[in-house]
């Protein structure tokens, strides 16, 4: 791919487009590739949608715990369509090239919806452990419009919190190439082509990686800490076992969610010796694989959902 690096001649220097290189040294094998991302896709695509018909369909069904895995639902499908049409056409058709305003978009939708949905796995975590330390006051606490306004909060912190990553880019001049060596616009991965200091675009994003996803993650660890001393205090070994089977199915999918995601945003910054392609492969297996695998987890764990999926696709034949 070649690309003139002549400098702009407004002052501001900001290119027209850029050209995302996909996954660096395996271009060759970008047609392969994407099968596996596109089954992915896919399967996050249907099983998402499973999920929410049959929560939307089934009114005994429309509790919190589930309501919150519909707010997931509907996050997951967000996160992972931000991306990967756009990586599919990279890899099948070729289309390397994204406006400067597209490329913006999409970098304020990945990181907002990443945001949103590490608030939602939080709001999870909540409900599980007013369900289980405080039940006789469940259904008082999490009523319809505390959910509503949680979800609006979720959304809303998302959006204050990422807006800033638009005005840091938009600070930046870009004077030299405009190849991003990556399969979308990520914010590290657009500032590292400025010909100025991203001192504060570095700043502000470990800031909000550490004070926000980072509080999220405590907070849900306080939360399940809470809940493991309440189960352990159950006296029927039953009980036990169904608030273990309820609260398994979530931590699985915090797991899913914040281990790639971690990893690919800290050896972004300080992993130099962590070859390219490894990570952009993980920085978008963490933005798929959370999508797909997160309804089979709860499909799988949780009987009431996995009861309505049997019936779903029997009723089908």
């Amino acid at each position: 791919i070649m690309v003139s690096a002549s400098v702009p001649n407004d002052t501001t220097f900001h290119p027209s487009t850029f050209i995302l290189l996909g996954i660096p040294g395996m271009r060759d094998q970008h047609i392969w590739a994407a099968i596996p991302f596109c089954s992915m896709y896919i399967l996050a695509l249907v099983s998402n949608g499973t999920i929410l018909y049959i929560i939307m369909k089934e009114r005994t069904l429309h509790e919190p715990m589930y309501l919150f895995l519909c707010l997931l639902s509907i996050t997951d499908l967000v996160l992972c369509s931000t991306t990967l049409p756009k990586m599919l056409t990279i890899f099948w058709l070729k289309s390397h090239i994204i406006s400067y305003q597209g490329c913006l978009t999409q970098m304020f939708f990945v990181h907002t919806i990443f945001a949103t949905e590490s608030a939602v796995l939080l709001a999870m975590a909540f409900d599980r452990y007013v369900a289980i330390c405080h039940p006789l006051h469940y259904a008082s606490i999490l009523n319809a419009m505390l959910i509503g306004k949680i979800g609006l909060a979720c959304v809303v912190r998302g959006l204050l919190f990422v807006f800033p990553f638009v005005i840091l880019i938009e600070r930046l001049p870009f004077c030299g190439h405009h190849i991003i060596p990556h399969t979308y616009c990520e914010h590290m991965s657009i500032a590292k082509l400025a010909c100025a200091s991203i001192r504060p675009n570095t700043i502000y994003g470990l800031t909000v990686a550490l004070s926000v996803t980072g509080m999220d993650v405590v907070l849900i660890a306080t939360s399940y800490g809470l809940i493991l001393r309440a189960v352990l205090r159950l006296p029927s070994k039953d009980a036990q076992f169904r608030a273990f089977s309820t609260c398994g199915a979530h931590i699985c999918v915090i797991l899913v969610f914040y281990a790639p995601a971690f990893f690919s945003f800290f050896t972004h910054r300080f992993g130099q010796q962590v070859p390219p392609h490894v990570h952009i492969v993980l920085a978008n297996l963490y933005l798929l694989v959370p999508p797909a695998l997160n309804p089979l987890v709860y499909g799988i764990n949780i009987k009431q959902i996995r009861l309505r999926i049997f019936h779903f696709f029997m009723g089908r034949r």
